[in-house]
């Protein structure tokens, strides 16, 4: 499935592109709440690649579908998801 790419504004030094991929087989809902002013959150589907620019010291709060709720299931660094260019 096609990647999706979300950049920060310019004014950020010190942002690093980072690669998150739904190896599951559920819909999850990925999030970052601790960027300054401003808010990530992004539906992943099953297989789907999803390229982003964070701060490397972001956390990226990875949320589950269950029916009609969503469970937190996982809390990742974004500099342990850094693409290397």
């Amino acid at each position: 499935m096609a990647a999706t790419i979300d950049l920060l504004p310019l004014t950020e030094d010190k942002q690093i592109l980072c690669c998150y991929v739904n190896a599951t087989s559920q819909i999850q809902i990925a999030r970052i709440a601790d960027i300054c002013d401003r808010y990530f959150e992004r539906v992943v589907f099953p297989g789907q690649r999803l390229l982003f620019e964070a701060l490397p010291d972001s956390q990226l709060e990875i949320h589950t579908s269950l029916m009609a709720t969503a469970i937190l299931s996982e809390k990742i660094v974004c500099a342990n998801l850094r693409v290397n260019e």
